[in-house]
């Protein structure tokens, strides 16, 4: 038993320390509200074990400071399907940028600030 023990904290040990505390804020009513206000939109899908995710987290909490005016939506990639389906996101990790109700750019797995605010500038 306590062999057994010790295999399941050696195996899940790694993996807790990947984790990273990010919420879901990502509601229909929100998205649809700032797609009728024309405002730039970002929508960011995650999984709490994902080390690319929590590099974007880093960059989201700079982003949120300095673009003031765009809406930031996330969501859990594993627990919110019905999200990822409409939105076609089939990756944790995708950001997707719209404005208004066009969509502007779709990139997976980017973590550098540059890339990031490269692609939320385009929409503004």
């Amino acid at each position: 038993m306590i062999k057994k023990f010790i295999i399941i904290f050696v195996i899940l040990l790694p993996l807790k320390a990947f984790s990273f505390e990010k919420t879901t804020n990502f509601t229909f009513e929100k998205f649809k509200n700032a797609q009728k206000q024309n405002k730039t939109i970002v929508v960011n899908s995650w999984y709490k074990y994902c080390g690319t995710c929590k590099a974007q987290s880093k960059v989201f909490a700079d982003a949120l400071k300095d673009f003031k005016n765009v809406e930031f939506l996330f969501y859990d990639q594993t627990k919110y399907e019905e999200i990822a389906k409409s939105l076609n996101i089939k990756y944790w990790s995708t950001i997707v940028v719209f404005k208004g109700k066009k969509e502007i750019a779709r990139e997976i797995g980017l973590v550098e600030k540059e890339d990031i605010y490269r692609i939320i500038n385009k929409a503004i």
